[in-house]
């Protein structure tokens, strides 16, 4: 059985371990929570244990909580098509980019280089949107997921220009407000209480409420890659979403088409702006269904909710702090997601 005190034994051991030196997590089965637990200090004035109102830097879940969210709601109000092209958006995109599809930016099919460093090259964020659309491309587009930051950054870039509004107050106004998730967005306040990321080598601080990825960090902390910082309160309020097959936030059917994997034969399995379970050494361990579907973030942050049963398991960390070279989290997720599977199956 799934008790506070097993996941709370599991994350001592994940920081025995060295995985993280915070961390919060919730495991639960549609609306009802089973457990939740919390490890390690959250550098507030004073120091104050982590608990369900720290914000941690979700890096590339933000990917999920924002852009997908807003484009899956788009496509429920017939404001985008997943067919519509980048051209349609820039008309000015060069050849090679005009025709890559919102389809194939959700699904990471776009050919888009994973990640490029955006501060170096450019002066102003104004600029962001250009430089992607005339930044080589990886791969074909079509030929196969290959992940990519630089695609979900224009991916929020067109769906910004077609709705009409930048991409923090259209998280707040169409995701966050709806799902009552009061305490996440963008650009924390300053008084909210954050986890450490990663230490600044410049000033030789931790950054707190600064957003850890660089990209992001460029564009003053919003982006459609990274730059959500969330607490585990709300975080169990967008799982419990999900579990509920997309209500009261989404029609079950648009959740269910986002859910279907649109790359079988590959080694990534991709729905729209979701990972899916089913290849060797994803994320969510080999024990889970292949059904399973969710989304990591670069600073020790994930999501995994298993439809059928509704099923689901949130983790907040910082595991890069204080250097992003820990990579002890990687197999401590994967045999939480397993045990806590086994778990649950045996009731």
């Amino acid at each position: 059985m799934i008790t506070q005190d097993w996941l709370q034994q599991k994350l001592m051991e994940g920081q025995e371990a060295g995985a993280f030196p915070s961390a919060a997590a919730a495991i639960g089965v549609g609306d009802k929570t089973l457990a939740t637990a919390f490890i390690g200090e959250a550098p507030c004035p004073g120091g104050a244990p982590v608990d369900i109102h720290t914000r941690y830097d979700m890096a590339s879940l933000s990917k999920v909580l924002g852009p997908t969210m807003i484009a899956l709601l788009a496509l429920e109000q017939g404001e985008i098509s997943l067919e519509e092209t980048i051209s349609d958006f820039f008309p000015e995109a060069p050849a090679d980019k005009a025709g890559i599809t919102v389809f194939q930016l959700m699904t990471h099919t776009g050919g888009f280089h994973p990640s490029f460093r955006l501060d170096q090259l450019l002066q102003d964020p104004s600029e962001v949107t250009a430089c992607i659309l005339h930044h080589p491309l990886e791969e074909k587009p079509g030929v196969r997921p290959m992940y990519s930051c630089m695609g979900y950054i224009l991916l929020a870039k067109m769906l910004e220009k077609r709705l009409g509004a930048p991409l923090d107050r259209l998280a707040k106004e169409r995701v966050f407000d709806p799902l009552g998730m009061t305490e996440t967005g963008y650009c924390p306040p300053a008084d909210a209480c954050c986890a450490a990321t990663e230490v600044d080598p410049e000033a030789g601080k931790p950054w707190i409420g600064i957003v850890h990825d660089e990209n992001a960090r460029f564009q003053r902390g919003v982006s459609g890659n990274a730059g959500v910082f969330m607490p585990l309160g709300d975080g169990i309020r967008f799982a419990q979403m999900l579990a509920r097959h997309g209500v009261p936030l989404l029609r079950p059917e648009t959740l269910a088409r986002a859910i279907q994997n649109y790359t079988p034969s590959q080694e990534q399995h991709r729905g729209l702006g979701f990972h899916l379970a089913g290849t060797p050494d994803c994320f969510f361990s080999d024990q889970v269904p292949e059904g399973c579907f969710g989304h990591t973030g670069f600073t020790g942050t994930s999501l995994l909710v298993e439809p059928e049963s509704g099923f689901w398991v949130f983790l907040l960390s910082n595991r890069v702090y204080p250097t992003r070279n820990s990579t002890a989290l990687f197999p401590f997720r994967r045999h939480l997601h397993g045990d806590a599977w086994h778990l649950f199956q045996e009731g």
